[in-house]
């Protein structure tokens, strides 16, 4: 019964899993609810993780660093959107590809990028009837 354990959660966190890919960087307004080691989806579909946050001191922007597999070649026009899996429910980074003939080399950075939204300032916004005049 412990190595059927072992076995799971060395899959459930890619322990046993190939770890090869590409590095890409994106800057965030707010990173809110993502971490190091938060899961990089494409279409539902994990291609990646988060592997460092940094505040860039210059634009006092949230710095990110991910691995992308190898074999997800992504459009160079692609957008990158940090996305709730629900209510109560962690953040994940989701890729939105673009339409370009073009690729991402490695270590290119990710330009078209959606912050996080904060649940607390929508309620807040919600609850005061604030609006955005």
């Amino acid at each position: 019964m412990a190595i059927g354990f072992l076995a799971y959660a060395s899959r459930v966190a890619d322990f046993g899993g190939s770890s090869a890919g590409y590095e890409l960087t994106a800057s965030f307004r707010s990173i809110e609810g993502v971490s190091v080691g938060t899961d990089v989806r494409l279409a539902g579909v994990k291609i990646g993780t988060i592997t460092d946050i940094s505040l860039n001191p210059q634009t006092f922007r949230a710095d990110a660093g991910m691995t992308i597999l190898d074999g997800i070649e992504l459009p160079d026009d692609s957008a990158i959107v940090i996305s709730s899996e629900g209510l109560l429910g962690g953040n994940f980074v989701e890729v939105l590809p673009g339409g370009s003939p073009f690729n991402l080399e490695p270590g290119a950075e990710i330009e078209d990028t959606q912050s996080s939204v904060s649940l607390v300032g929508l309620l807040m916004k919600f609850v005061t009837g604030g609006d955005d005049e």
